[in-house]
């Protein structure tokens, strides 16, 4: 299938961002977690027309057929300056279709606000950078140091065809001294603060071995059933509560919101947390990931025919970590949580990614500031502990400064914002999207210009 892409200087950088998710909505690539899914080749080929007639071709990666990747890099005037990498992935989650108000497939435009599988996650984000990058192959500025884009496959299941790959493989195509990534941008407190991810949580994921005893399922009395086993191991684990802690990022967000005193006490303090959970509605679940390490039990498999009792069962655990958490404390928790019932259950995986943070001491860091204020005159950037994934933390681990960044208008709140990502009716509003891209041009121009380089 062809796309065509309007090549006009004269539309703006917001309309053109617009027209671009558009199509990157439309190619539908969904990532299932299977090889043989997502097909990021579609969206590939999108870009390369995209780019078409502005000088810059970008390298190709396939690791796995369909599985593709664009790398394009605009070299720098001068091989001192620090380069620039805007990552952006084009794989998406899987819908249920029927949760939907309307096609996530088809990028409608509706009252000012796109629908579509991918509009916060990160599509948009990954269509401002393929615009911003073109503009500045196309205009009159000459960047001091390198802008890499990257449009990248696989981040929703890990990377491995995308970042991880590349990390590996080809780590010149993608290096650079400083990233812009997912997802940042929302509004909290009147002031506002613009929330900018400096990091994320790790990942321990974990798979429980349930052993029950095979039976004929028409006499299941006294029976030792996985399934039924698996269900209160399920149970358990929903139920248990891992420590409560309140990192830095966590009380600057609560120092931020418009609350009254006793909430933001509560809320900074470990014995009274959850007493004040109940009263933020959507940032609720927030609020919560950001101070606990989370135990999700997301995929249940138990039982193969009808008439047989089932003597195996599997729970695969989504487990998320906060810093200073390890392994050992992983596998504690599950313990604690299991009780007697581990007996006859066996916990499998040694999964470990540990927590990963960027200073905010850096030059970056400077100019994602002013450029906030370009668009809300007495924001502050406020820095964020994520408690998803994103492909920032290969850059992290390396001792690369990454930040999730973007601008996102005051209809938005992180709860909000949090609640569309892998949810039904993703959306975002084309006032967003201006705010963004503009945001991620000035950012560009200033942090690889000549100004930069006068005052350092």
């Amino acid at each position: 299938m062809e796309y065509t892409l309007s090549r006009t200087d004269k539309a703006s950088l917001a309309d053109q961002t617009t027209e671009l998710l558009q199509q990157l909505i439309r190619n539908e690539c969904v990532n299932d977690g299977t090889p043989d899914s997502g097909n990021e080749l579609r969206t590939v080929r999108t870009l390369q027309d995209f780019f078409e007639g502005s000088g810059l071709e970008g390298v190709v990666v396939e690791p796995h057929p369909g599985r593709a990747s664009l790398i394009v890099r605009i070299g720098g005037t001068d091989p001192l300056a620090p380069s620039l990498a805007l990552v952006g992935h084009t794989d998406v989650v899987p819908v249920e279709r029927s949760g939907w108000e309307r096609d996530p497939f088809a990028a409608e435009i509706v009252d000012g606000v796109l629908w579509g599988r991918g509009a916060i996650d990160m599509l948009n984000l990954t269509a401002s950078y393929a615009v911003v990058t073109r503009a500045i192959a196309r205009g009159t500025f000459r960047p001091r140091g390198d802008l890499v884009f990257a449009a990248v496959a696989d981040e929703e299941s890990g990377s491995r065809f995308g970042v991880d790959w590349l990390t590996e493989n080809r780590l010149d195509l993608i290096d650079a001294d400083y990233v812009l990534t997912e997802s940042g941008g929302a509004p909290a407190g009147h002031r506002p603060g613009i929330g900018v991810m400096v990091g994320e949580k790790g990942a321990a994921a974990r798979t429980l071995r349930v052993r029950g005893i095979p039976g004929h399922g028409s006499a299941p009395w006294g029976r030792r059933n996985a399934a039924v086993l698996a269900a209160e191991a399920v149970r358990r684990i929903a139920g248990f509560a891992t420590p409560t802690v309140i990192t830095p990022q966590w009380r600057a967000y609560v120092e931020a919101l418009d609350l009254a005193a006793a909430s933001r006490e509560q809320l900074v303090d470990t014995e009274r947390f959850f007493e004040a959970l109940p009263s933020l509605g959507e940032l609720a679940g927030f609020a919560h990931a950001s101070t606990h390490t989370t135990i999700s039990p997301n995929i249940v498999r138990a039982g193969e025919k009808i008439n047989v009792i089932p003597g195996e069962a599997t729970i695969d655990l989504d487990i998320r970590i906060l810093p200073g958490v390890s392994s050992d404390d992983v596998d504690d928790y599950l313990r604690d949580a299991l009780g007697d019932l581990i007996d006859d259950i066996t916990i499998e995986g040694d999964q470990f990614g540990a927590s990963s943070l960027s200073p905010t001491d850096t030059p970056l860091f400077d100019v994602l500031s002013g450029a906030v204020r370009r668009a809300y005159p007495n924001a502050e950037l406020l820095p964020m502990l994520g408690v998803g994934g994103s492909d920032a933390r290969f850059y992290r681990r390396r001792g690369v400064p990454a930040y999730g960044f973007g601008v996102l208008s005051e209809r938005w709140d992180y709860g909000r914002f949090r609640q569309l990502f892998h949810g039904h009716n993703e959306r975002i509003d084309l006032e967003s999207l201006d705010l963004t891209v503009n945001a991620l041009d000035h950012v560009v121009r200033e942090f690889l210009g000549d100004r930069l380089a006068l005052r350092r």
